[in-house]
């Protein structure tokens, strides 16, 4: 199911206050009457009309860090190539045989929650340059840690990930549909039963909950036991396998992935 996209509404707001009161603070709605109009404001750098545009930012910044990287020491013996990309900034940072990929992905928080809406382009098709896809990745990764904490293997759930996502790519399902199951049966399965010698278990644990949403084909967005933003808190999740629920076809081939993704698991693990 595709992510939801919305538009990032961006107004001037007077800091003068903050000005008088001490504070490094310009503010953009006086500053840009008392200057010539010779340069672009950053309002008309970063958006189009009134709402922000991922790639005009994500160009913006590219420039930022590229007239930025001669004034940094490691220039003399770091070489900085930057990758195209239209919604992030991507470069790679390479020194002798050395080499490190960087994107740096740019994100809007709504209010004080833990769900932004990102630069990321969503999984389905083209994405317009001021649609933002809303992202949970930062309230994932909390809620990751918090478990972590209190299991006796801190990492053995992302190992199970590991498996679903890395080993058997390909098997029909997609990355945030295993990363919602993992979490889902972070909540079931008691964390003390998540130890190294019950690897195997786990793992089956978590085909068996796949198993359960295809068959019923619903699999609810995980949005337990983090910061929402008022409009969400209360509202039902969305249900991540509604396309299975409008497309009979779709149902089957979903059932028909899982089958090969058992026997897959099978032989892996008689492998090994």
């Amino acid at each position: 199911m595709a992510a939801r996209t919305f538009s990032v509404r961006v107004e001037l707001v007077c800091t003068c206050k903050g000005e008088q009161l001490g504070q490094k603070l310009l503010c953009l709605l006086h500053h840009s009457q008392e200057e010539p109009r010779q340069k672009r404001s950053l309002l008309e750098t970063l958006c189009t009309g009134s709402y922000l545009d991922v790639e005009k930012t994500s160009h913006w910044f590219y420039q930022l860090v590229r007239c930025s990287w001669l004034h940094v020491p490691q220039c003399y013996s770091w070489h900085l190539v930057f990758q195209p990309c239209s919604r992030s900034c991507r470069f790679q940072l390479s020194r002798g045989q050395r080499s490190l990929m960087v994107e740096m992905l740019f994100g809007v928080r709504q209010g004080d929650s833990d769900i932004f809406v990102s630069s990321q382009p969503a999984e389905a098709g083209f994405t317009e340059s001021t649609a933002w896809p809303e992202t949970y990745a930062v309230a994932e990764v909390k809620f990751f840690r918090h478990v972590a904490r209190q299991m006796p293997c801190e990492s053995l759930h992302l190992k199970c990930l590991q498996v679903f996502t890395c080993i058997l790519r390909g098997a029909g399902f997609s990355s945030s549909t295993w990363k919602t199951v993992v979490m889902h049966a972070l909540t079931i399965v008691p964390l003390s039963r998540w130890s190294r010698r019950e690897f195997v278990l786990r793992l089956w644990d978590i085909m068996g909950y796949l198993r359960f949403c295809v068959q019923w084909r619903r699999l609810d967005h995980f949005v337990l036991e983090i910061s929402l933003p008022p409009a969400m808190r209360g509202v039902e999740p969305l249900n991540l396998f509604e396309h299975l629920i409008r497309d009979p076809a779709a149902h089957r081939e979903a059932i028909r992935a899982y089958d090969q993704l058992q026997s897959c698991l099978w032989m892996l693990l008689s492998s090994h």
